[in-house]
């Protein structure tokens, strides 16, 4: 049987660039087949994506060597639009991806391009919006719909076009918990109902492995390290050799039985556990004692009744009362929309409260302007792009310094600091446009944590971030949190907040339903389906040993800091013995 895809002995340099990005890929993709291409940031699988959708050569230009096949033909001699109609490509930015005003318009595009009748068109249309689910959504906006309802209008523009492969790229990124469940189970249907190759890239690999996948390639430094289905790969310890986090209950089975094979099925949640591992589980959880550390810590920043609406439009805060306590980390949680940005912006001054207060060490800020809060309040937006104004890395992370007056020796040694804890040192003379997203985002959070604000609030602080460096920046959150600096994160990624967060506040429909303790919120299915969040693979672990699920997700997360805390430990003997060996 031919491959759809083939690398063989394939290698790519980009253009002035020294060294080849990906090296020796030697890869075939069978029709049908369902991929998950996993990687750390810089790892070469967006290259890998680019040379699979035809934008290698044809948008980006370099050095080929070695050869690729798409349907058993090389892509070089022919145009990029011939490639198209053979892989459909989903953009992680939907907003990118539209042409048509109307989600009917969007979709026909594809048809008209083609010549198709206007009758046919009409048919095929609904055709395509019916099998994502938004036919009802026909002549509403693109830009009206949420974020896994424009992943659903633009792969059903890619379904108009009859391609054979299905390229996703990062599909679950800016998703709700439930939503991105949604997207993967709607990308398998619509694979398994088409018979459609299917190829995505993505970090949260949990999330995607709750669906079946046939296998999955793991790559970095430009190259592929390993290659097999998911129960042969999860048996390994792959993923965290390269970087990546694997599933937590992975994580939990492993630190209680450290060999298995891949007859084992770690795949398989609901049929892994053996009468000894339950029982390795139950005397692994033992009573964990409760901290309330918060309770003696001053207030630094303070809600009280705040409402919101647009042009006395509806409201889209409601009655909004919380305290974020010095030291404190607190998850904002809550889908798509239910008014975690808008909060954001009310407290940084963009928007101003319809009634309600908010104070800052007591004192009311709600007349204050958007300059006078920017030295006590840091905001990192979501998307990057909307805050980066320099060309260089180190101008970016300096303006505000520079703004500020500060010293051009303190300004020179902040910022080496900054971008050391951020991993951007080695990009520190890069113009910013050379850089990944993952990377932008590293650089306007590098460019607040410079101003060392008394709160921080970080819109998706991970997102685009692979775990090795999520961990590195999330280590470094908490030691500012450690002196005293206040943070909060609003954010979908459950395992951040599980793992990082002192407590969590819940939002759903502009009201808050719960602020809590991040274990006992996700435990609580009321709260979990009312907030669009998600179950953790834990929970479903727990009750299959029969186990009370917010017990082991609090002994777990115990387990995971503890674990941390040696290794930062560790880390700082051996800076410490280094240090003393030098002088």
């Amino acid at each position: 049987m031919s491959a759809i895809l083939s690398f063989q002995d394939f290698s790519f340099r980009y253009k002035h660039v020294s060294n080849p990005t990906l090296k020796k890929i030697n890869l075939d993709i069978q029709a049908g087949e369902m991929i998950l291409i996993a990687g750390p940031s810089g790892s070469g699988k967006s290259t890998l994506a680019h040379c699979i959708n035809g934008l290698i050569p044809f948008s980006y230009p370099g050095e080929i060597t070695g050869e690729l096949f798409i349907r058993g033909v090389a892509p070089q001699p022919k145009h990029l639009s011939d490639i198209s109609r053979v892989v459909g490509t989903i953009l992680q930015d939907q907003d990118g991806q539209f042409v048509g005003l109307t989600v009917g318009e969007d979709v026909a595009f594809a048809f008209e391009n083609e010549g198709i009748p206007l009758e046919q068109m009409k048919i095929e249309v609904k055709h395509a919006l019916n099998m994502v689910d938004m036919l009802p959504w026909i002549d509403r906006s693109p830009h009206e719909c949420s974020g896994g309802q424009k992943q659903r209008v633009s792969l059903a523009g890619i379904l108009s076009m009859s391609c054979d492969v299905l390229l996703f790229d990062e599909p679950l990124a800016n998703l709700d918990p439930a939503s991105a469940q949604q997207a993967m189970a709607l990308i398998v249907e619509i694979g398994q109902r088409t018979g459609k190759t299917v190829i995505i890239i993505e970090h949260r690999i949990e999330d995607v492995l709750r669906q079946p996948i046939d296998r999955m390639v793991i790559m970095d430094q430009g190259s592929i390290q390993a290659i097999g289905t998911p129960d042969e790969l999860l048996a390994t310890s792959i993923l965290r050799d390269v970087g990546l986090r694997e599933p937590l209950y992975v994580e939990a089975l492993k630190h209680l039985q450290p060999e298995w094979k891949p007859t084992d099925r770690l795949s398989n949640i609901r049929h892994i556990l053996s009468p000894s591992l339950t029982q390795a589980l139950h005397n692994w959880c033992r009573p964990v004692p409760v901290t309330t550390d918060a309770d003696h810590k001053s207030t630094v920043l303070s809600l009280e009744n705040v409402r919101f609406a647009y042009n006395h439009g509806p409201e889209i805060l409601q009655g909004i009362t919380f305290d974020l306590h010095e030291g404190e980390i607190v998850s904002i949680l809550g889908n798509n929309g239910a008014g975690k940005s808008t909060l954001a912006h009310l407290i940084t001054g963009m928007y101003t409260p319809t009634n309600g207060d908010i104070t800052l060490n007591g004192k009311s800020i709600r007349h204050w302007s958007i300059k006078k809060r920017g030295q006590p309040i840091g905001y990192v937006m979501q998307n990057p792009n909307q805050m980066i104004t320099q060309q260089l890395v180190t101008e970016e992370v300096a303006l505000g310094l520079k703004m500020k007056g500060t010293d051009l020796k303190q300004i020179d040694e902040k910022v080496r600091e900054v971008l050391e804890t951020c991993g951007l040192y080695p990009y520190r003379n890069w113009p910013i446009s050379a850089l990944s997203y993952g990377q932008k985002k590293r650089v306007t959070v590098a460019a607040i944590l410079a101003l060392e604000p008394q709160v921080i609030i970080l819109d998706e602080p991970t997102a685009g971030q692979d775990y090795r460096h999520y961990t590195e920046f999330m280590q470094f959150i908490h030691s500012l949190s450690q002196q005293g600096i206040a943070f909060l994160l609003i954010t979908h990624d459950l395992h951040l907040a599980m793992e990082y967060s002192d407590r969590a506040i819940v939002l759903s429909q502009g009201r808050i339903i719960a602020d809590d303790k991040v274990t006992r919120i996700l435990t609580d299915s009321s709260v979990i389906k009312q907030a669009n969040l998600a179950e953790p693979s834990l929970s479903t672990l727990a009750r299959q040993a029969q186990l009370d699920p917010e017990r082991l997700l609090t002994h777990f997360i115990q387990h995971v800091r503890q674990q941390r805390g040696r290794l930062t430990s560790l880390a700082t003997d051996q800076s410490t013995t280094l240090t003393g060996e030098n002088t």
